[in-house]
């Protein structure tokens, strides 16, 4: 009969729930303790997603051998450069980097080494990688969650959440040392440190040009005078939550723009009877609705907006069928050579080779299709050279013998 691991409770830091630095004074004792420090650097970042516009950090959390913890707030501390400078040469663990690290690069923090606790997660295998998951799994300790979808942006924080926010990165580095064992005995650390380097290395997303077109449920509007209904009432509540420093969803939820874009109300009454514009946020702001859509419905033909284009990408698969017979063959068949090769290595198939990746590669495959032009193409969509080393000969073999 197999015993139970024991789980043990994080229930307090170590050193108690440090004071958050909010002045430059207190901050340049936290940047001379963490150069003092040894070893890598836990960090994370608190944001107020869902109720403050854009996604800036509220809080970010530190800790290192010798520094202890700290909490520092950068709203009161907006530039964390020195920070930066002191920890260049550092390794940083975060667990999933990608979203954390746009907003720490907004405050002056840009890693130079990083260890990914979720990214090596996912590589070794592991089924559910979030923080409080992997820290339980591995490391038999429990972190509690409950504060993770939090306002940060509310001053005083309590101090339930900071203790929370610091118990964030207590044990982080703990984490990634037996992560970094793991990778190692499955000899897939170089094949880590690649993916690390290539979060880095990604470069900010370009601003969308329509970026009112992500509204969701726009699929239900299908003639271009509502896309234009759509596109008003989007960039005016844009404004608006821009103004205010509220999240868009709290001014006006998309539900109500498409329920307008296909209702077209025309005057005040009839958009109060459209349930979505019954919110107290909606309300205050009826008048700036309706001119919008009046604004929509007045536009000349020559002014609205088309139907969105296609990317510079292949269609959705399930277009391919019709589409292009044989690219469907070919994506099937790679697919499965993904599928196999990422049970082989214990890893989820998007991590061997990026969906996107295997979808360009079979809608437009190189002519010849042999080991060196599959290797080649796989090189320019951007997969990393490990990728390149398990995936091409098997993806070359299946895609030469449909060409045959």
């Amino acid at each position: 009969m197999t015993e139970e691991r024991t789980i043990v409770p994080l229930l307090e830091p170590r050193e108690g729930i440090p004071a958050v630095i909010a002045d430059d004074a207190a901050l340049t004792r936290v940047v001379e303790a963490f150069a003092r420090g040894e070893g890598p650097v836990a960090v994370d970042a608190e944001r107020a997603s869902g109720y403050r516009y854009g996604n800036r950090a509220y809080l970010v959390q530190l800790r290192r051998e010798g520094a202890g913890t700290a909490l520092i707030d950068p709203i009161s501390c907006p530039d964390l450069s020195s920070l930066d400078t002191a920890l260049a040469e550092a390794e940083i663990v975060l667990h999933a980097a990608s979203q954390d690290l746009p907003c720490l690069f907004e405050v002056g923090f840009s890693p130079r080494r990083l260890f990914d606790t979720e990214l090596a997660g996912r590589l070794l295998g592991y089924e559910r990688v979030g923080l409080g998951t992997m820290v339980e799994t591995v490391l038999g300790l429990r972190l509690e969650k409950g504060h993770s979808a939090a306002d940060w942006s509310t001053r005083p924080l309590p101090e339930d959440w900071l203790r929370y926010a610091a118990l964030d990165v207590e044990v982080l580095v703990e984490l990634r040392d037996s992560l970094h064992a793991e990778l190692t005995e499955s000899g897939k650390l170089e094949w880590a440190r690649e993916e690390f380097a290539a979060v880095l290395g990604m470069p900010p997303a370009p601003p969308r040009s329509d970026p009112w077109r992500r509204t969701s449920g726009i699929h239900k509007v299908r003639n271009v005078r509502a896309l234009a209904i759509v596109r008003e009432l989007w960039t005016m509540r844009d404004r608006i939550a821009r103004e205010n420093d509220l999240a868009p969803g709290r001014v006006l939820p998309d539900s109500a723009i498409v329920a307008a874009a296909l209702d077209v109300p025309r005057t005040r009454k009839a958009l109060t009877e459209i349930s979505a514009f019954t919110g107290r946020s909606a309300r205050r702001h009826m008048s700036d609705w309706l001119n919008a859509v009046n604004r929509a419905r007045a536009l000349p033909d020559g002014q609205l907006p088309q139907p969105s284009t296609p990317g510079d990408g292949p269609p959705p698969a399930n277009r391919w069928p019709d589409r292009d017979p044989a690219a469907a063959k070919r994506l099937a068949a790679a697919r499965a050579v993904v599928t196999a090769l990422a049970e082989e290595h214990h890893m989820p198939a998007e991590n061997l080779l990026q969906p996107d990746v295997v979808r360009r590669l079979t809608w437009e495959p190189p002519e010849p299709v042999t080991d060196e032009t599959v290797t080649e193409r796989l090189r320019a969509l951007g997969a990393r050279a490990w990728q390149v080393s398990l995936t091409a000969d098997p993806l070359a073999t299946a895609l030469s013998r449909l060409a045959g």
